[in-house]
């Protein structure tokens, strides 16, 4: 055709030497001559070549994983990848001294020759409108706190409607489950309705245990199935290391972080979220959609927001699940507070369902603990939930022992007295306690009369006590003492000690 070979390997994008190479193979095979509107097919063409130009023969090169290449390709097979494959060797294998990238290049080398497998290929799938929205969390970088005047980490939440891929986004300083469940309700409210399923990634928030496969189960977060259960949506976790499972949301997530939120470094996280309101209806919601070929948010409005649920007409109540072990004391920490169990459960994890105005604990789905939510102070007790023999030792005031005393009969109470106040310096609040718990339990009548026989020989002690009502003393005559006319009687121990004393010196005087 008179063009040269320079200027066809130029049109052809090829070197002049390989334009030479395959213009001497196709003259030799009398295949250049000829009208060029009767060109030879494709594949006349590739085997003139090939008769010309035999591939050579790959020859093998030798590496330092060649004696272990059935041990490898058994891994392979098994469905261990490149790093494991190496760690399994290297583990239980004695003499194996290949490296890591031998390995994966051995490896690409099975992949090449086991060709595309139906689980390589993804599958497009067409959302309906009001069917999917795809939710999940990117970092981006540090804002600041207005409340604690700090800067703070930060993550933006994105929810994105799989069918117009309309979205709302918002700006957080956690992940917390409380935080979560919010976010959720927020953009449910920013689109009016609610999406048939949501598509959550593996964070702790939303699923606690990962679906592994089509046969393995998915421990949702409790609090999230009453979120669920509130808005009448489905959860369908992505599987682990699956980022394709949910592509929309994760574009969308790359999108607002390199656009809108882009340089926003120490920029006040309140100012930043009214942006991101604008952002979304004004640049995202009108820019032209790469697949779908329309504007998301006129996609939403003509399309998709009919289509979805209406939202509940009751307020979802934030409810947090979590796990709490029960203390020695008998109670469990929600929120820097203190909630009490029954003693039984020492030791054992119990389940609490936590909203701004319970607290309830179950143990295997059985409730056994209900508190009202409290904000101040520290502990909430329920005196049921202790060891009955011993809740009243939860009482520490002297004064609260004493009037107990008091409702027994005046001699008790006057009994306990003496006992909380005979040593300044050491305390015999449990002794008092002691004996009250025990007097309570006789007839009055015979807890007076231990306790004036107690008083009459000065025994101040739980076991005196005791002893008394064992023996029954208490049903006997107090011994009487002649006193001198002078020393006038009074009815408490000490005074009584008075007595005697004096009338000992009485008796011994000089005459």
């Amino acid at each position: 055709m008179g063009t040269g070979s320079r200027e066809v390997a130029k049109l052809l994008s090829m070197s002049p030497n390989t334009e030479r190479r395959y213009r001497v193979a196709l003259q030799a095979e009398a295949l250049l001559a000829g009208s060029p509107t009767s060109l030879p097919a494709p594949d006349v063409l590739r085997d003139a070549v090939l008769r010309q130009r035999p591939v050579p023969a790959e020859t093998p090169t030798v590496t330092s994983v060649d004696d272990w290449s059935l041990k490898l390709t058994e891994l392979f097979e098994a469905g261990l990848g490149p790093r494991a494959i190496y760690d399994r060797l290297r583990l239980e294998e004695d003499g194996f001294k290949a490296s890591y990238w031998a390995v994966k290049r051995f490896v690409r080398r099975l992949v090449r020759a086991r060709g595309v497998q139906a689980k390589d290929v993804s599958i497009p799938v067409d959302t309906a409108a009001g069917e999917i929205g795809q939710v999940d969390f990117g970092y981006v970088g540090k804002l600041l706190d207005p409340e604690q005047h700090v800067l703070r980490r930060a993550w933006v939440f994105v929810m994105v409607l799989g069918h117009s891929r309309h979205m709302f986004c918002k700006v957080v300083f956690d992940q917390k489950t409380d935080t979560w469940l919010q976010l959720h309700v927020d953009a449910f409210a920013h689109f009016g309705g609610v999406v048939r399923v949501v598509v959550p990634d593996n964070l702790k928030a939303a699923v606690i245990r990962n679906a592994f496969g089509i046969g393995e189960g998915t421990a949702l977060n409790r609090s999230y199935r009453e979120l669920a259960r509130h808005y009448g949506f489905k959860i369908d976790p992505t599987p682990p290391y699956s980022p394709k499972k949910k592509g929309k949301v994760e574009s969308a997530v790359k999108y607002v972080k390199y656009n809108a939120l882009s340089g926003r470094h120490g920029e006040d996280v309140t100012e930043v979220n009214a942006l991101l309101v604008r952002w979304v209806m004004e640049i995202a919601g009108t820019r032209t959609h790469g697949t779908t070929h329309r504007q998301p948010l006129s996609m939403f409005e003509e399309d998709e927001q009919s289509a979805l649920m209406p939202l509940p007409f009751q307020r979802f109540e934030p409810v947090v699940w979590t796990k709490a072990k029960v203390h020695q004391d008998t109670h469990v920490q929600f929120g820097r507070k203190l909630y009490s169990v029954p003693w039984r459960f020492v030791g054992k994890e119990v389940w609490l369902r936590c909203t701004d105005r319970t607290v309830l604990a179950f143990f295997d789905d059985m409730r056994i603990a209900t508190h009202p939510r409290h904000f101040r102070g520290r502990r909430s007790t329920n005196p049921e939930h202790l060891p009955e023999h011993r809740r009243e030792l939860a009482h520490r005031s002297e004064r609260h022992w004493q009037d107990r005393a008091i409702a027994i009969g005046a001699a008790t109470g006057e009994l306990v007295r003496e006992v909380l106040e005979q040593d300044a310096s050491l305390s015999h609040l449990r002794d008092a306690q002691a004996i009250v718990m025990h007097l309570e339990g006789f007839p009055p009548a015979r807890a007076e009369a231990a306790a004036h026989r107690a008083m009459y020989f000065g025994t101040l002690t739980y076991r005196g006590i005791k002893s008394i009502l064992s023996k029954a003393l208490d049903l006997e005559p107090l011994p009487i003492v002649t006193l001198p006319q002078q020393v006038a009687p009074r009815t408490h121990a000490r005074s009584l000690r008075e007595m005697l004393d004096a009338a000992v010196e009485a008796n011994h005087e000089p005459h």
